[in-house]
């Protein structure tokens, strides 16, 4: 393990950073406001291009990234008392994992039949939506069990294939953990790889505020009042329910589950939280989670192992929480009846089928798979979805927010009833997420 003065973290002021990301959602959205209203379609053009190319420049780094640290995290559990500790640590992630996803799907359903999302309303999809919808490859839990093994090892990476680089990563690392020093070569190099893929994420994340206008400005651009106001109730139930799971449920967890002060939480998280909320990815967010996680007390070999993971299979907000508003939103839009069997079912594909929700896509993954179960009418899912994807973005930044709150908040809860949480590391202030001297050498 090398100390914290190797590692690479690209350099900014947190205050300054925080500032430009506020000023460029305002400055955004009054942009778009503008183009919507004048017509500009040069300017939309550009703030397309903008927030495009900056999402284009995170993803690029995601697939990489998740396989070096999840290689690299596994081996890094060596630290932590071997083979069964590891295997109990495991298990015990994936359980709180689960509970978490249980409360957050219930809250999910509990706002949803508040709001009532979808009922009343009278609205026809755009077409070329509808088209696309129809084109994307719905969820099953098949296609969870045939997807995780790829035809080979390069058409993972290069069909942007997910969760099948999250299993063959948790089986390469498996095999160098158990080859010991014969791999080490191997393990230096993903570690090595690990650092330079965060020094380029560090470089992309002082665009944040660029990429931000954007992504912004192109939203307002793009959503006229005949769908964004009849979906203010979807929008709103999605938000509120995070709300509840972001700033309810996980300070409750960590108040008296991990005895952390959830203000001390917040303010050390509140950066990382920022960026995910802007960028809408939890892979690009995960050095920086990581490295918060590792703030808040979690030892630097468990985070390494934990956030990875978590990154890719603990989505609180597009796993729990809009799955289970999404489906009422469409069962509400075609006067579906949903009873309690139909509510059970949407709460057990949320708490075991979140491992479907790797990538970018995990949100429509979870929502498809979710209908799937219900029985729902391929047409009346794709129509539903058509119309919901209109607003989207809008909906993801929120749902993205949550999931890294909880990819934190979940290391931190385990490492406490591991007796692992450093208490001398939390009461420190948080160590600079971006240093240009430094990007990553704690693995």
């Amino acid at each position: 393990m090398s100390t914290s003065a190797g590692r690479s973290r690209p350099r900014f002021n947190p205050k300054f950073f925080a500032v430009a990301v506020i000023a460029s959602l305002v400055l955004g959205a009054l942009l778009g406001w503008i183009a919507k209203q004048t017509g500009a379609e040069w300017l939309v053009t550009t703030l397309d291009t903008i927030g495009g190319t900056f999402t284009k420049l995170l993803t690029f780094t995601v697939l990489p990234l998740i396989f070096t640290a999840i290689v690299v995290g596994i081996n890094s559990l060596r630290s932590v008392g071997g083979g069964r500790a590891a295997a109990r640590l495991g298990g015990k992630t994936a359980l709180w994992f689960a509970i978490t996803s249980l409360i957050a799907v219930v809250i999910g359903l509990l706002i949803g039949g508040l709001f009532q999302p979808g009922r009343g309303l009278v609205i026809e999809p755009d077409p070329a939506k509808l088209a696309a919808i129809g084109e994307k490859t719905h969820g099953s839990w098949l296609d969870l069990v045939t997807g995780l093994v790829p035809s080979n090892l390069i058409s993972a990476f290069a069909d942007g294939e997910t969760l099948q680089v999250v299993f063959i990563a948790l089986i390469i690392g498996a095999a160098t953990y158990s080859l010991g020093e014969k791999a080490a070569p191997f393990v230096t190099f993903n570690r090595a790889a690990f650092e330079v893929i965060q020094r380029v994420l560090g470089w992309i994340i002082r665009l944040a505020p660029l990429g931000t206008l954007g992504l912004i400005g192109k939203a307002v651009a793009a959503y006229g009042n005949e769908f964004f106001v009849p979906l203010l109730k979807l929008i709103g139930s999605t938000y509120v329910a995070c709300a509840l799971v972001l700033f309810a449920v996980y300070p409750l967890l960590l108040a008296f589950m991990a005895k952390v002060n959830p203000i001390r939480f917040f303010a050390k998280s509140w950066n990382v939280l920022q960026f995910a909320f802007v960028s809408r990815s939890s892979g690009a967010s995960l050095p920086m989670t990581r490295q918060t996680a590792e703030d808040l007390g979690v030892p630097p070999s468990y985070a390494s192992f934990a956030v990875p993971l978590a990154t890719t299979t603990k989505m609180d907000g597009c796993a729990a929480v809009y799955p289970a508003i999404g489906s009422m939103f469409i069962a509400n839009l075609f006067g579906i009846h949903l009873g309690p069997v139909q509510y059970l079912t949407i709460i057990a594909v949320a708490v075991f089928g979140s491992i479907a929700t790797a990538g970018v896509t995990g949100w429509f993954t979870m929502l498809t798979l979710t209908v799937g179960a219900l029985g729902f009418p391929p047409e009346v899912v794709a129509t539903g979805i058509a119309i919901a994807y209109a607003v989207d973005p809008v909906m993801d930044m929120m749902r993205t927010a949550t999931n890294v709150a909880g990819q934190i908040v979940v290391p931190v809860v385990v490492a406490r009833t591991e007796g692992l949480l450093d208490d001398d590391v939390l009461a420190r202030p948080s160590t600079p997420l971006v240093d240009d001297d430094s990007v990553l050498a704690k693995a």
